[in-house]
């Protein structure tokens, strides 16, 4: 029992920068936009988080004053969020606004993150001296929440009220997302923009503006996903490439998800399992390699699965993918 306990709650904290992105990038296919570039938003809300968090602490520090890990963890997330959401708005002004190729956009801009991130993570870490890393205070903000009674209760608080903050944000942007795509007007037209963008337009929607605000907003919720890399997964130390592909994850559980926010949870949390199954099922004779290459062979076999048993409901938007230009309806 206790042994399943530890695989469920480390599954849920592996899979939360997984969830991030899922959601982002379900957002922002919603809305009609493929963007491929999940792995370079999270890598630049990677560094983003942690520089903002490491700044704020070294600016309180040097004025004499003690840093507030809850002021700390506020930075981290506004900066991870608005770095995430500017590499979307590039993504967004080259394939709305000039009409770039989507794949090859989001490809680009894949590469371009993780460069981004790579650089000013060392560059950073050059100027602190070797590598930039926070204090315990804000390291203890990113730890897990101890919340009165509920932690204690046997099982139950340890699986549902042990987690970090970022944790239950995560689970409430899927909740919002689900109810914002199901029950609200503004939801409704961004699904009638992804599946049809000239009907769309023609009922009035503004194709642009609705495309431009999944994106950018979508992107920086990946943002946050790879701030959860930089202060949860490696304790607010950079770590050279710690986005480790979890973009890409990321990418293929949107085909998991089915595009639905609510079953993403449960995406998260079987890819988050995969993720760390090594560290608790150590078979006799089996080398760590191929518990490594789980994930991705995982996701493979969802992709091929996904790909023949496909509904109507459970499709990728039909305009997902496809430029729109009013001239040409």
């Amino acid at each position: 029992m206790n042994l399943l306990i530890n695989i469920l709650t480390a599954a849920v904290l592996a899979g939360t920068p997984l969830l991030l992105g899922t959601l982002g990038e379900i957002l922002t296919e919603k809305s009609g936009n493929m963007n491929l570039g999940v792995e370079g938003m999270m890598f630049m809300g990677a560094i983003a988080g942690l520089a903002g968090a490491y700044y704020y602490e070294q600016g309180v520090v040097g004025s004499g004053g003690t840093p507030s890990g809850i002021m700390a963890a506020v930075v981290a997330l506004v900066s991870s969020f608005l770095v995430g959401a500017f590499g979307a708005l590039i993504y967004a002004f080259l394939t709305i606004t000039l009409r770039a190729n989507q794949n090859v956009t989001g490809l680009t801009l894949t590469i371009f993150g993780t460069g981004f991130g790579n650089f000013f993570g060392e560059y950073i870490g050059i100027r602190a001296g070797g590598y930039v890393a926070v204090g315990d205070n804000i390291k203890t903000a990113f730890g897990r929440l101890n919340i009165p009674v509920l932690s204690d209760i046997p099982i139950l608080g340890k699986l549902l009220f042990n987690y970090n903050w970022v944790v239950y944000f995560s689970i409430l942007i899927a909740v919002i997302m689900a109810y914002f795509f199901r029950k609200t007007r503004v939801g409704l037209n961004l699904r009638a923009v992804g599946e049809d963008p000239a009907t769309a337009d023609a009922a009035g929607i503004n194709v642009t503006k609705y495309r431009y605000l999944a994106t950018v907003i979508g992107g920086g919720i990946c943002g946050i996903g790879g701030m959860y890399m930089s202060m949860v997964t490696t304790s607010g130390v950079w770590v050279h490439n710690c986005v480790s592909g979890y973009g890409w994850l990321a990418v293929a559980l949107v085909i998991f998800a089915s595009w639905h926010p609510a079953r993403a949870l449960i995406a998260a949390l079987v890819f988050g399992g995969l993720t760390i199954l090594r560290l608790y099922l150590k078979i006799p004779g089996v080398p760590m390699q191929i518990y490594d290459m789980l994930p991705y062979l995982a996701t493979i076999v969802v992709l091929i699965f996904t790909s023949i048993n496909q509904s109507k409901e459970n499709v990728m938007p039909k305009g997902c993918g496809l430029n729109y230009f009013r001239e040409e309806r």
